[in-house]
């Protein structure tokens, strides 16, 4: 537990200190009018105020991602908490920032357009695709995922009760992406981030009742899962960090930025925003990342009639009821089945608005809306269709959106990279460089050694990540254009 609560306080830190330098590198300014003032549409541009656009942010960005993500990244051990802590401090936080600041200075233009100003039109067309097929793959993922818990607590989890939370899911995702962002979402969304946040609190309040014997950070940094027999022939290095993806740095929230920073009146409110939600995220992650510890290390699974080899949605399922009694456990299950609801809306959302700004296509008319939506939703249906009718379609799915997901992370960051070189003196650009090039050493090592991708002996994983972290440093330089 005591690493538990130095990991916490470190991230709380984080925001107060490191935050702040991130944002002197911005330079927000409270006169300059954002896109919510300049474009409001009353659709995807439209006014808020900053609880409820930080409220939204924070449930757009979190899906099941610092929950799955965190408990399936435990079974590596107490490594898992230096991940959450310094990927969100100096990677994911800082990431979330920039996209959000940069589309706020830009219009309110999303990630692809971004990348297009900054690194080129060629860059841009290849990150087009690639951020539709990942949007698609988050939809698909946040349909399924939920389903499977409904499917569980309304009745046996058979296909067939899955199926139908399915089509129910889906069906109001269609719905939700055509209607104006203060419909459902900036009215409804806030309640339901408020249900996340008092499950990680009852949690956390928990851990600290019950004090278990977690392992702590001194034990070792060792891939403690192996040792158990938890993991099969996943190294930490790259496999933790495609695992914990959204409680440490998520490419997914480039997507997400953009959407709230059409709705962020002040540039002054980036921080606590973008920021901020972000270190939320990684206090989510983390307090799961400790109870999942105590699950599969202290006796948690005994304790709740389970076995260690229970999938993730199990897991959430037993520590709510069997901790947070029934109000509780009902509050922090809706919270767990409400923010992969939420994220897979606005991921369609996203694609939409994507797909729009590439055309050039205005989407106050709801006919160029269902223009969009339409294909975007076909697609999706195969994929679920492949998702339910394949009994390993999921997995598949959640191993290549891992890793789409923090691939697509490192063109944000190269592409902030690129902003602060241009428009800024000195040593900043060391603040987005570093993360860029580990995360892109990361992604790929990964595709390297894992089945997904070329499986190369793990022998070469230290020589990969090293090289190619190394030599896009070496490009950077070759090929920055410093501010003159």
């Amino acid at each position: 537990m005591i690493s538990f609560i130095l990991s916490l306080i470190a991230l709380i830190l984080g925001y107060l200190l490191y935050g702040k330098v991130v944002e002197k590198c911005i330079a927000p300014d409270p006169t300059r009018p954002t896109p919510a003032v300049t474009k409001a549409d009353g659709v995807d541009f439209v006014p808020m105020p900053s609880w409820k656009v930080y409220m939204i942010q924070f449930l757009n960005i979190a899906g099941t991602g610092p929950i799955f993500g965190a408990i399936m990244g435990a079974k590596f051990g107490p490594s898992s908490y230096l991940w959450i802590v310094f990927g969100c401090i100096f990677a994911g936080a800082v990431h979330d920032y920039f996209t959000g600041m940069l589309s706020m200075r830009n219009d309110g233009a999303g990630l692809p357009e971004l990348v297009r100003k900054y690194l080129g039109r060629g860059t841009s067309a290849l990150l087009l695709v690639f951020s539709i097929v990942l949007l698609l793959l988050v939809g698909t993922v946040f349909v399924f995922s939920p389903a499977l818990i409904l499917g569980d607590l309304a009745g046996d989890g058979s296909r067939l009760a899955i199926m139908a939370w399915v089509g129910i899911i889906f069906l109001y995702y269609i719905i939700a992406t055509l209607l104006p962002i203060d419909k459902i979402i900036g009215r409804v969304y806030p309640l339901f981030a408020f249900a996340l946040l008092f499950m990680a609190l009852a949690l956390c309040v928990c851990l600290f009742i019950k004090w278990p014997a977690l392992p702590e950070l001194w034990d070792g940094l060792g891939n403690l899962g192996a040792e158990k027999g938890l993991l099969n022939g996943q190294p930490i290095l790259p496999c933790l960090f495609i695992t914990i993806a959204c409680g440490a740095i998520s490419g997914f929230h480039a997507t997400q930025s953009p959407l709230m920073a059409r709705c962020v009146k002040n540039e002054s409110l980036g921080r606590p925003i973008f920021y901020g939600a972000m270190i939320t995220e990684g206090i989510v992650a983390l307090i799961w990342a400790a109870v999942s510890s105590y699950f599969f290390f202290d006796g948690g699974a005994e304790e709740m009639g389970l076995t260690t080899a229970t999938q993730a949605p199990g897991v959430v399922t037993a520590v709510s009821k069997h901790w947070l009694g029934l109000l509780g456990g009902i509050l922090a299950i809706l919270g767990v089945v409400a923010a992969p609801i939420t994220s897979g809306d606005t991921a369609f959302r996203s694609a939409r608005l994507i797909v729009a700004d590439f055309l050039h296509l205005e989407q106050k008319k709801h006919v160029n809306r269902l223009m969009i939506a339409i294909p975007i939703f076909v697609v999706a249906s195969l994929l679920l269709w492949y998702n339910i009718a394949d009994e390993n379609g999921f997995n598949t799915i959640w191993r290549y959106f891992g890793w789409a997901n923090q691939t697509l992370a490192c063109f944000a960051l190269w592409t902030a990279t690129a902003w602060i070189t241009k428009h800024r003196e000195g040593l900043w650009y060391l603040i987005t460089l570093l993360p860029a090039a580990f995360m892109t050493g990361i992604c790929t090592t990964y595709i390297c050694v894992d089945k997904i991708g070329f499986h190369l002996p793990q022998s070469i994983i230290p020589w990969v990540m090293i090289g190619v972290s190394v030599a896009s440093i070496a490009v950077y330089f070759i090929l920055r254009r410093p501010k003159k």
